[in-house]
């Protein structure tokens, strides 16, 4: 909110000095140059018709007085007072735009609570910035992986003992610094999010759509003045499914004339599940291309398998897709040109269980301080189960009490949120009430019901909303020739031929853009969580995206 904001009249008790009395009713004019939680210049214009007693401030600066005028505001501009976030522990000097958090209800009967994060807009243009709603996959995966080792207002540095806290600063490639960020931890029983009914843990894809639309509108609700601002749905890696899902019940309900009307414009996924087909047969032409595999073993595979890899019909085919997973099985199956970590016990059940590579990086190189973790999960979680219709196994599913997620290395994510005094500045519920905080939860059963994703997309294009699709040029979990397949697969006219785009007059990647507002991108050299390998590109395709500019 760093606008001027002209002739805001509140009411208040005003106190005369030394009269001791209290006039109830006095008008008060703010001219506010720059309203945030922890610094602004308050100008108070009592008019020359009113005592001026000695106790009556004529003008501030200082942290105090800007959350004195927060609270003054609240009524006045809609924001709820009681989510605001003051103070984070870990973290020095002033925030750089306004925080809030809290719970919405989506079932008050069953006690069904969704936990936000939400960054209002570092910009000069922050009260008209977009919304942008971002949403983790898993299933079961928390937002504040995205908050914390992605695109969040903060860059996390470990702590320097185990009993320490991690250090924040200001991070320079924040999401915030271009929109206003709404991290949800989604559907209910991941992250901070709780029901008091346990049933709320059987869940799935559309349940989960349904939900969160429900929370969108009573969020809106609680910060009315962000009715207007153009709203986006985005996420990643099973959010593949979540984006395109909420985006259909958003744009159904502003046609049922639902209220409030969501100002919806489009959404983005990154390195997201789609399609079965499409994202089952990516993976064989991409390590083709990689030069992970030969032509001989490509062309072999290709024949026996008549291109279809993901729904094995013929023992042949069997044959050769097991050899390719055996050249492949040590590469990083999140960014190939990592570094490579294996548990003894996580790969044993790979073997068992899935189809694809068990591979999982150590630290990687990155823009920003905090490395790039051991691991991320990928569209399917664990281990690359297809993502089929019926249940999503959790890893607790598989039947191994002792195996754990492979290369969990979220010390910092898990240190600071299952603390205390963070989890009461965050307005989260604390670890008596709700439990832990895990990056990604075992407590929901999880089942996939919304089908092809290719109709939605297909549908919400064609009614005018905007869609951007991109990937990591490196992930091998959901490979960018699975997106650009399907994207392709549309069928609609090109509009912006195959070309690179550029960050700093260097390629950051490639673009092909399509009639019905559909934009695919890769990013050139990334993993699959493009904003944690790929911190300044990711900021820059954003604002470009937002603004509706090529990229």
């Amino acid at each position: 909110m760093h606008e001027r904001i002209n002739a805001v009249y509140v009411r208040f008790l005003c106190g005369l000095g030394s009269e001791e009395k209290e006039e109830d009713g006095t008008l008060v004019a703010l001219e506010i140059d720059a309203l945030s939680v922890t610094s602004c210049e308050v100008l108070v214009d009592f008019g020359s018709d009113r005592r001026m007693g000695d106790g009556i401030w004529k003008g501030m600066r200082a942290a105090a007085g800007a959350l004195m005028v927060i609270g003054l505001l609240q009524g006045c501009l809609g924001l709820p007072e009681e989510a605001l976030i003051t103070h984070v522990p870990g973290f020095e000097g002033e925030f750089p735009s306004a925080h809030y958090g809290g719970y919405v209800s989506v079932d008050e009967s069953h006690g069904r609570q969704l936990y936000y994060y939400f960054v209002t807009s570092e910009s000069s243009t922050a009260r008209t910035d977009p919304l942008v709603v971002w949403l983790n996959g898993g299933p079961g995966c928390s937002s504040f992986d995205g908050f914390i080792y992605e695109h969040g207002p903060f860059e996390f540095e470990p702590a320097k003992g185990e009993k320490d806290l991690p250090k924040l600063t200001e991070n320079r490639y924040s999401w915030s610094k271009v929109a206003n960020i709404l991290y949800v931890d989604s559907p209910a029983g991941v992250g901070f999010s709780y029901s008091k009914t346990k049933a709320d843990y059987l869940t799935g894809e559309l349940k989960t759509a349904s939900d969160l639309h429900k929370f969108l509108l009573k969020w809106i609700e609680l910060y009315p003045e962000y009715k207007t601002n153009s709203l986006f749905v985005t996420g990643e890696s099973y959010g593949g499914i979540y984006v395109p899902t909420l985006s259909r019940n958003i744009a159904e309900g502003i046609e049922a004339g639902v209220e409030p009307v969501l100002n919806f414009k489009g959404y983005a996924i990154g390195n997201g599940c789609t399609d079965q087909a499409f994202d089952g047969n990516a993976i064989v032409p991409f390590v083709h291309g990689m030069g992970l595999i030969s032509d001989e073993l490509f062309e072999a595979t290709q024949k026996a398998c008549a291109g279809n890899y993901w729904n094995i019909t013929t023992e042949e085919c069997e044959k050769h897709l097991e050899t390719i997973d055996e050249d492949v099985k040590d590469i990083n199956v999140y960014d190939i040109l990592e570094p490579c970590y294996h548990k003894p016990k996580t790969l044993e059940l790979s073997v068992r269980h899935s189809r694809l590579p068990s591979s999982f990086r150590k630290l990687g190189e990155t823009q920003r301080k905090l490395n790039v973790r051991k691991r991320m999960f990928g569209r399917a979680w664990p281990l690359r189960l297809p993502n089929i219709a019926g249940r999503v196994p959790t890893w607790g599913e598989l039947g191994d009490e002792e195996l754990e997620v492979p290369c969990m290395d979220d010390h910092v994510a898990m240190a600071w949120l299952n603390n205390p005094a963070v989890r009461e500045a965050l307005h989260a519920a604390p670890m008596k009430e709700i439990g832990l905080w895990e990056l990604c939860t075992n407590q929901i059963i999880f089942y996939s019901d919304a089908g092809s994703m290719i109709p939605i997309h297909r549908n919400l294009t064609l009614k005018g909303y905007r869609a951007l699709v991109y990937s990591g040029d490196h992930d091998m979990c959901v490979p960018y020739t699975g997106s650009e397949a399907w994207t392709r697969s549309m069928g609609y006219k090109v509009v912006d031929r195959w070309r690179p785009w550029f960050v700093d007059g260097q390629v950051a990647g490639y673009t092909q853009g399509y009639a019905n507002h559909l934009t695919f991108a890769t990013v050139k050299g990334s993993g699959h969580t493009v904003p944690e390998y790929k911190p300044a590109e990711a900021l820059t395709f954003l604002r470009r995206w937002l603004a509706d500019e090529p990229l």
